[in-house]
């Protein structure tokens, strides 16, 4: 074990997670704007939510489109929806455009997937520094492919947890070759369950695999404690066994940020692949940032106080005993 990767672990954590409770503080918001007959148009409007606490947004359509009958709303998922009906006349949507009022003094981001009765769909990611979008009727590859790519890289570098868990494969394994089967393991996990969860395979409830994710974290913690003592579990004989076991629970928690946004229906191959390959280009990105700190570490400090690494462990082990407790309260 390379100890100067504690005294990271403590510089990191000032900087990411200074503050944070719950993760995932930056899920996407997801519209889906559906012609279901000429110039009408189903809607559905989801938000992240926090139990009662809802982001304060909402989508605004051009003038000549007004809501028909009411509007549903309820709870779902750690997220709150709203459904109707708006009907656009004479000329619909395609040369108009959608805007998301309050995005702006948000940090999230916003999905917007529309498909149009001719089976045509266009999808666009709205952030708080642009937050208009131009209906322009069948979107092209590239556009899926970025969209759902950019998704990808935004929800691993935003998901604490996740990032915790790799931070604590680092803390654990000793040696490249080994550190390259164990990160291999975890990707090559994660993406079978991503894909099953996702094409609708295996359905598991998203709050008790938020939980177990969680719980995965305390293990590694635990290890970490273990490892200090001079053990050698299976976590350190074979971190590349438990990295893959606990990829496919971190597989279904993408799985569920994914089923939040939604897949375009006529690119479901493409989304989901370039989805994953974004979670993993940000994983790599996140553990390069990792190696270049502790380089640069070495390089400055060369005494490491006695008890940091316990202090480490522990906590590791208390944030994310944090976490199950109030992952398991939700259930």
């Amino acid at each position: 074990m390379i100890k100067q990767w504690t005294i990271l672990l403590i510089s990191l954590a000032q900087l990411l997670f200074a503050g944070v409770s719950i993760a995932h503080e930056s899920r996407p918001a997801y519209l889906e704007v559906t012609e279901s007959q000429a110039n009408v148009f189903d809607i559905t409007w989801r938000r992240p939510a926090r139990g009662e606490m809802v982001l304060s947004m909402q989508p605004v359509f051009p003038e000549h489109c007004q809501t028909q009958g009411g509007i549903a709303n309820y709870f779902s998922q750690g997220a709150h929806v709203q459904r109707w009906t708006t009907q656009c006349e004479p000329d619909g949507l395609v040369g108009h455009s959608i805007y998301i009022e309050g995005l702006v003094q948000t940090i999230t981001d916003v999905l917007v997937r529309i498909q149009l009765s001719d089976g045509t769909t266009q999808t666009q990611i709205l952030k708080p520094n642009d937050t208009r979008m131009a209906v322009q009727g069948a979107p092209s590859l590239w556009q899926v492919t970025s969209d759902y790519f950019v998704l990808g890289v935004e929800h691993i570098l935003g998901g604490i947890d996740h990032l915790l868990f790799v931070l604590c494969l680092l803390l654990i394994v000793d040696g490249k070759w080994l550190l390259v089967k164990t990160i291999t393991a975890f990707t090559v996990a994660h993406s079978i369950t991503l894909a099953l969860a996702t094409l609708g395979f295996v359905n598991v409830p998203q709050a008790p695999v938020e939980a177990v994710i969680a719980l995965s974290i305390l293990f590694l913690a635990v290890e970490l404690v273990k490892q200090q003592q001079g053990k050698r579990d299976l976590a350190m004989r074979a971190p590349w066994i438990v990295a893959f076991i606990f990829g496919l629970l971190h597989g279904f928690g993408f799985a569920g940020a994914l089923a939040e946004v939604g897949l375009p229906q006529a690119d479901i191959p493409l989304a989901l692949l370039m989805f994953n390959v974004g979670v993993e280009v940000g994983q790599l990105l996140f553990i390069a940032a990792v190696l270049l700190v502790i380089w640069a570490w070495r390089l400055v400090i060369k005494i490491e106080p006695s008890w940091l690494p316990r202090a480490t462990a522990y906590g590791i082990g208390g944030l994310s005993s944090f976490w199950i407790i109030s992952r398991v309260a939700l259930f």
